[in-house]
């Protein structure tokens, strides 16, 4: 398969380690590219969920992939986000072409673009973590709870649903919170002088003209892996949003299969936190 030179790929809330992630999906749009220059915004490991119970062999490969673009001459960089702080203690360091860094700052076709997770702007996450962690958990469990739900629907010959998505939609702090988070992002980018903001971490991919009196910035969201299967791309002086959208629905063939394993992850994932408690 002929890949796509694409001059830049974003990437963030991979969420590896999570039964949300949709690795297989995220390994067929990776061996369709090749970045110049890769950015990880972010999330890419769940550490604050990591389970030696659960990492399944795509989501090793994901991380493999990952290494292989570095290897192969594409410029790398994790930009470290709140489920992955662990690794901020190893912030601005560099392995050849991989770098770990908090923030980037390029200049693209003479234009400034910054790129930051974005955790910075979450009240809940520098207040109060061990709610964002529940949180974080909690989420993890809905999105399974979803993919049962979900087959059950295709089964029946009914499109699937998103339960995160109805929640987020209905419950207005949620909307609020994604609004405040854009127009906090974009005041401090024209304020800085920059013509693109790139943020991860709410997962909601978006590409946007946000103004206001002192100017105007163009604001991007990457979106996840986990629901919205979304990566932004700068290739010849313009962005696009890739939607994975083909993997999106659960193949015939794989009914079967996940009805096993979304077993096991419910047996194993609950006989796990049972022993925890029990320590």
């Amino acid at each position: 398969m002929k890949k796509r030179i694409v001059d830049l790929v974003v990437l963030s809330d991979v969420h590896l380690g999570t039964y949300g992630c949709h690795a297989k999906e995220l390994l067929a749009y990776l061996s369709t590219i090749k970045p110049k220059i890769l950015i990880l915004n972010g999330d890419i490991i769940d550490i604050w969920q990591f389970r030696k119970s659960y990492f399944p062999k795509p989501h090793l490969k994901v991380i493999k992939k990952l290494l292989d673009f570095a290897s192969k001459g594409t410029k790398v960089y994790y930009i470290t986000g709140n489920h992955d702080e662990m690794l901020r203690k190893f912030s601005d360091t560099s392995m050849g072409n991989f770098s770990i860094v908090d923030k980037v700052v390029l200049e693209l076709d003479g234009k400034k673009a910054w790129f930051f997770h974005g955790d910075v702007f979450d009240s809940s996450i520098t207040h109060a973590k061990w709610i964002a962690k529940l949180g974080g958990i909690g989420y993890d469990y809905l999105i399974l709870l979803n993919r049962f739900i979900n087959w059950l629907l295709v089964k029946m010959g009914k499109e699937p649903y998103s339960l995160s998505k109805k929640i987020k939609s209905s419950v207005k702090k949620a909307v609020k919170f994604i609004s405040d988070f854009e127009t906090t992002a974009a005041e401090l980018a024209i304020e800085n002088e920059y013509d693109y903001v790139i943020c991860g971490h709410i997962h909601e991919p978006k590409i946007e003209t946000i103004t206001n009196k002192k100017g105007s910035v163009i604001y991007l969201n990457s979106g996840d892996w986990i629901e919205n299967l979304t990566a932004l791309e700068y290739n010849k002086k313009r962005w696009k949003m890739y939607r994975h959208t083909d993997e999106i629905k659960i193949k015939e063939e794989e009914y079967f299969e996940m009805e096993t394993e979304l077993g096991n992850q419910l047996i194993t994932s609950l006989l796990y936190n049972k022993s925890i408690k029990n320590i």
